[in-house]
């Protein structure tokens, strides 16, 4: 056996399944082409066109009929005895004692307080029944757009929805994942405090078992079984929300983005020159083999191996079993870091979203862990210290780091393109031309940064509008509560006179001021309903991902391949120094960088 295959039974290596082809539009293109769709969809409602507001919602349960709810108000039943009436607004009391202001179709004139009051709209569960048909919808264009098997991807599709959502549904059980300060709520004496996410890693198991050891189950889930095209659209969306975020916080938004830049050299330089270097010198891989295992471990998993393996003009087998591998190890890994991170780096949130960006290895699982460890490391500082952490911010870290190595691999690639045309091959009078950048480009990662820049756009004059008079009415509510303190404690009626005409002037303030920016409040409610509307669909892509990675990944049959040195490889450089790197840099570049409390 020569050394260009060293290591691997070429015999064997050359039964491994072809990968799909894809005659018509590009899995990459495609997911920028979903994402952004949803994305504009989602803008409606700053039109008045609430145009996916009938999207499902799922919240922790102990009652399973209380589970699911439809995302937006507009599109939700209501019913409650009658407060008040102003114009069309209705506000009524419900059965939970909460208040609710809606505006009433109709004539409300003969409404009075006392009366009931109810309005119809879309159920918890019909609200999952139009989800699923809306993106069954997408996804038979999808097929079409991939000339794919449209009967067997929509069976397949159809298949793996519902599953998925029985796992995503089972994870938000109370008693899994309520925290600590919701028992009560609950009436429940314990709960493993894992959030609802968890609902991903069920899902991810679901799909290991049904991938090995029910071939014939998901040979029907096969067409359907595309973590990658999953993982790609669920990131376009998700810059929408991350956009959102960044207007709500830009200096540190922009911390993290200037961080996130500085690790992904770091980890660059050393990851990718150290796993070369092993596969080299201590396991006598080729340089076509290396190069793309070098890619695929230290960098971003599939699409690296993929796009070194074009790069260096690698044989199609090499970067398909790499990228086999790579599914493999995100698997475990996605199984263990989140919850790795929840107990070691709770108290330093960010630290442990950069980590998921550098340590697992492809968009799908670094993101996806990126979420998990965000869920479970908010619940922990909840139930630890007290201190609610904002949402996402973590995902965002993770995200950040990801999408930089997104950016890099065409760059990465073209630059590995050169040295072999140059250096390795030297074949004369070959040239390398710039437009294979943009060949090896990530497409998606434009629509991450098209949904990221717009929503950042249309807020971030609204937040800086909001910032200093949100600040200024804090600080007036605080002497108004002060104030009313004295005048409860005070006797003297002229004392207590003096105090309430204060209390009076700062309330008429802090009126005017609220009144002076009801028009930037207006748009960030209505960005924030655009993205919650929006992240139904991401939520979703999220899911399916976790289970069909979980299906794709037949350990048998790559053993059978003979990808055990491969993965031995692997292991020594994944687990020997990339995560043990990864950690130092993260720690380097966001320790001490903690994301946004909330305290109201």
């Amino acid at each position: 056996m020569t050394e260009l295959t060293k290591g691997i039974d070429e015999n064997k290596a050359t039964v491994a399944p072809e990968p799909r082809r894809q005659a018509g539009l590009s899995e990459d293109w495609l997911a920028f082409c979903l994402g952004l769709l949803i994305f504009v969809l989602s803008l409606g409602v700053f039109q008045g066109g609430d145009l996916l507001g009938w999207g499902a919602k799922l919240g922790v349960w102990i009652d399973p009929s209380t589970a699911l709810s439809v995302v937006s108000p507009a599109y939700a039943p209501e019913k409650g005895a009658v407060v008040k009436v102003e114009g069309q607004k209705v506000t009524i009391k419900k059965s939970d004692g909460k208040e609710s202001t809606l505006v009433a179709p109709g004539d409300v004139s003969k409404l009075k307080p006392g009366d009931t009051y109810e309005k119809a709209g879309v159920s918890g569960f019909m609200s999952v029944v139009l989800t699923f048909f809306a993106l069954l919808v997408l996804m038979a264009i999808a097929a079409v757009a991939l000339r794919a098997d449209v009967l067997r991807f929509l069976i397949g599709f159809s298949l793996v929805f519902w599953i998925s959502c029985l796992c995503y549904f089972a994870g938000h059980y109370a008693y899994i994942a309520a925290t600590k300060v919701d028992l009560a709520k609950f009436k429940i004496p314990w709960a493993l405090s894992l959030s609802g996410e968890f609902g991903f890693i069920i899902a991810l198991v679901a799909g290991l078992i049904i991938g090995n050891f029910f071939p014939g189950f998901s040979g029907w889930l096969k067409e359907a079984a595309r973590p990658e095209l999953y993982i790609k659209t669920a990131i376009v969306i998700m810059g929408a929300t991350l956009g959102l975020k960044a207007a709500e916080s830009f200096s540190l938004a922009t911390n993290i983005m200037f961080r996130g830049f500085c690790a992904i050299v770091e980890a660059y330089l050393i990851y990718w020159a150290l796993t070369y270097y092993i596969a080299r010198r201590f396991f006598k891989f080729s340089r076509e083999w290396s190069a793309p295992l070098a890619s695929g471990i230290s960098i971003c998993g599939v699409s690296a191996a993929i796009a070194t393996g074009g790069a260096i003009r690698a044989r199609p087998i090499v970067p398909i079993m790499v990228s086999s591998l790579v599914v493999i190890f995100v698997a475990i890994e996605m199984i263990i870091l989140p919850f790795v991170a929840q107990f070691y780096l709770w108290a330093e949130p960010l630290v442990a979203g950069a980590w998921m960006g550098l340590a697992v290895k492809s968009d799908g699982g670094a993101i996806a862990s990126g979420a998990i460890t965000d869920a479970l490391i908010r619940a922990k500082a909840l139930d630890m210290t007290g201190v609610r952490y904002a949402e996402g911010w973590i995902t965002m870290t993770a995200t950040t780091v990801k999408m930089f190595i997104d950016i890099f691999i065409g760059i990465w690639a073209f630059l590995l393109a050169i040295i072999w045309c140059t250096k390795i091959e030297a074949q004369e009078g070959q040239k390398v031309r710039a437009i294979e950048i943009w060949h090896r480009f990530p497409k998606f990662v434009i629509g991450y940064g098209l949904t990221f820049l717009i929503l950042l756009v249309i807020c971030w004059p609204a937040s800086k509008a909001l910032a200093p008079a949100d600040k200024q009415i804090t600080e007036f509510k605080q002497q108004v509560s002060t104030l009313e303190k004295q005048s409860s404690a005070t006797t003297d009626a002229g004392q207590k006179a003096t105090v309430q005409e204060n209390i009076a002037g700062l309330q008429k303030q802090i009126a005017g001021i609220s009144s002076s920016v009801a028009e930037p409040r207006k748009t960030m409610s209505v960005a924030r309903l655009a993205t919650d509307e929006g992240n139904v669909f991401r939520v979703v892509f999220f899911l399916l991902t976790f289970f069909t990675i979980g299906l794709v990944s037949n350990f048998k049959k790559l053993m059978e391949e003979g990808i055990g040195k491969l993965a031995a490889v692997y292991v020594v450089c994944l687990f020997g120094f990339i995560i043990w790197i990864g950690l130092f840099i993260s720690w380097l570049f966001f320790g001490g960088v903690m994301p946004p409390i909330i305290t109201s």
